[in-house]
């Protein structure tokens, strides 16, 4: 019975053994699945939707290819589709029994053909528009790289293989240049769980029950040979005479028995260490408590999920990664221009009157080069981020950043978007002022509604605080608005009282200053705070006029300053005017409350210097 169960356990241990390195091998199943798709040559885009992308569970492993170059990002669905709203796009879902993926042409609607009886309204050459504002004539951009609604983009050449993980009503874009037709083909491929918990048991218990098997096997040989000895005593015979002392055999050792079979004891252990080299280093192979594919969350989508009370209103403009990526397109841009004075290149980037200050600034350091620069433009610390909540455009946010230099005071940036297709651009960037009173904002991850212009909810409305502001520069504590602005810490009011007396010392008694104040081309931006009220953002021009006031007297500029370099123009009989742009962010209470105004932060720049009519 020893042969027996050693028998047994040994080939139990070989079946143990050979059904756990199938399970790894021969019954393995597949580690991924994957859907696929062709899509119709000639769109010049395609919009993978988030159907197909959450059509399993897991990452979702992307391969493109039948273009060239080719180009994927990813982006809100919503995002993706407003991009290409209006062309020729292939649409690629998941077929309803979710088995297969299909693609679909979405043509581009054909363009009205304007009435014969109206004719467009044609700009007058004299009234050129406004910096900042949009030309609704100019052509959108049809290259899909560099937009501001990416999440995350990509791009090679002929083929591009990509692993993402996204949430639901995430979507993915597809193109080559803009120009040229889509890639034809599309996979995706999600990760499937072909763990086979048993195997390392099998392989490992197959290994035990072979030592097993062989300790029976050798305990059944030996007691095989001690059974072989006499086990009785036989009764003597007739007494034979002595024969020669033959040589005694010598004795048979056990290990001597089992010599033949060395080969079945190395065997076992070569299996027992294989098993637990092939098993112990990797999960798959044993039993765990949840065999699910667990994914993790793509680090650009951490700030899309709001909270779960926040289900019911729009999502923010932009996400935390989303805006910093913008800001430092923005920076990068923006450091060019300065250094090199290119009015093109800053135009892509900024608007309103940040970017009128900058062109002007350019303009005087082309020919005055000791001029100090505008503010440049940080990206390392976001201090305070506030997007808009809105689903369609324009769209709105603001931010404020701190460079990596503490003395220099944080920079206030007011972002505005006029359409899918177009970046953000800065309207506003505005210096903090020491120690601002930033209120409570909402979250990055729900953002802010905006608060309408002419809206009377605010201890004044946001299309009023310019020019309120404005007349208490003018009148200082006889504005009849005096009561409104917050007088400590205003900082912009002592420097602007301290220019203007500074102005006044120096003037000779031969010419007298004027000073006015006018509406600037930037639009009164503001956003909600968490007090029920808002953060605005206004501009407002301050204009000093110096006249003489002897005849045949002239009044001359400082050939050293901005205003001279601008004008060019060094005396005039009749007078030189110079316009500052004032960008001013406030916290403007709400209605009722009895709190004022305060200013949060100002930049100030020479827009115009002339002479005179």
């Amino acid at each position: 019975m020893r042969f027996v169960f050693a028998i047994v356990a040994l080939v139990l241990s070989v079946v143990m053994i050979v059904l756990g390195f199938a399970q790894r091998t021969v019954f393995l199943e597949p580690a991924s699945t994957s859907l696929s798709a062709s899509i119709p040559d000639g769109a010049p885009y395609a919009v993978i939707d988030a159907s197909a992308l959450a059509a399993h569970a897991g990452p979702q492993t992307l391969t493109i290819s039948g273009g060239s170059p080719v180009f994927m990002a990813y982006g809100r669905s919503e995002d993706v589709r407003a991009w290409v709203d209006g062309s020729t796009y292939s649409d690629v879902s998941l077929k309803k029994d979710g088995t297969a993926l299909k693609a679909k042409i979405h043509t581009a609607p054909a363009p009205e053909t304007p009435s014969s009886t109206s004719s467009p309204s044609t700009p007058s050459p004299s009234s050129p528009p406004a910096i900042g504002t949009p030309d609704a004539t100019a052509a959108l951009p049809t290259n899909p790289a560099g937009s501001d609604l990416w999440l995350e983009e990509f791009s090679a050449q002929q083929h591009l293989t990509r692993t993402i993980n996204v949430p639901a009503g995430i979507s993915v874009i597809v193109a080559s240049d803009g120009t040229k037709p889509a890639p034809t083909r599309v996979s995706v491929e999600w990760p499937t769980n072909n763990a086979t918990p048993w195997a390392g048991p099998l392989i490992v218990g197959g290994a035990v029950l072979a030592l097993i098997g062989l300790a029976l096997y050798l305990w059944a040989l030996l007691h095989l040979r001690r059974s072989q000895g006499p086990r009785r005593n036989l009764p003597r015979g007739p007494r034979m005479p002595k024969l020669p002392r033959a040589p005694r055999p010598k004795a048979i050792k056990a290990s001597e028995i089992t010599g033949p079979r060395r080969s079945m004891i190395a065997i076992v252990p070569v299996l027992l260490v294989s098993g637990l080299v092939l098993t112990g280093c990797s999960p798959d192979f044993w039993p765990s408590s949840s065999g699910a594919v667990t994914p993790t969350a793509s680090p650009t989508l951490d700030a899309t999920a709001a909270p779960d009370a926040a289900a019911d209103i729009p999502l923010p403009a932009v996400t935390v990664p989303q805006l910093e990526q913008i800001v430092h397109r923005i920076a990068a841009v923006a450091t060019e221009a300065d250094t090199s004075l290119s009015s093109d290149a800053i135009a892509t980037r900024f608007t309103g009157p940040a970017l009128e200050q900058r062109l002007i600034n350019y303009k005087i350091r082309a020919v005055k080069a000791d001029v100090a620069p505008v503010q440049a433009i940080p990206d390392s610390t976001f201090a305070l981020t506030l997007p808009q909540q809105s689903p369609g455009w324009p769209r709105m946010v603001m931010t404020v950043v701190e460079g990596t230099n503490p003395k220099e005071a944080p920079t206030a940036l007011v972002l505005t978007q006029q359409s899918p297709r177009a970046n953000y651009l800065v309207e506003y960037a505005i210096q903090l002022v020491p120690a601002a009173p930033v209120p409570d904002v909402a979250p990055a991850a729900i953002g802010a509604p905006i608060i309408k212009p002419d809206v009377k909810l605010l201890v004044l409305p946001p299309d009023k605080i310019a020019a309120a502001y404005g007349d208490v520069l003018q009148k200082g504590e006889a504005s009849e608005y005096s009561d409104l602005f917050e007088v400590k810490g205003d900082t912009f009011r002592a420097q602007v009282q301290a220019s203007k007396d500074q102005t006044a010392a120096e003037l000779p008694s031969t010419a007298a200053i004027e000073y006015s104040v006018a509406p600037g081309s930037g639009q009164p931006l503001a956003l909600a705070t968490n007090d029920s009220g808002g953060i605005v953002a206004v501009n407002l021009n301050e204009i000093a006029t110096v006249r003489p006031v002897d005849a045949g007297a002239t009044v001359s500029s400082n050939p050293d300053s901005a205003s001279a370099a601008l004008s060019g123009v060094a005396s005039s009989a009749k007078g030189l005017q110079s316009t500052y742009s004032d960008q001013l962010l406030f916290h403007v209470p709400a209605a009722g409350s009895g709190e004022k105004i305060v200013l949060l932060g100002f930049a100030q720049g020479l827009i115009a210097s002339v002479e005179l009519p």
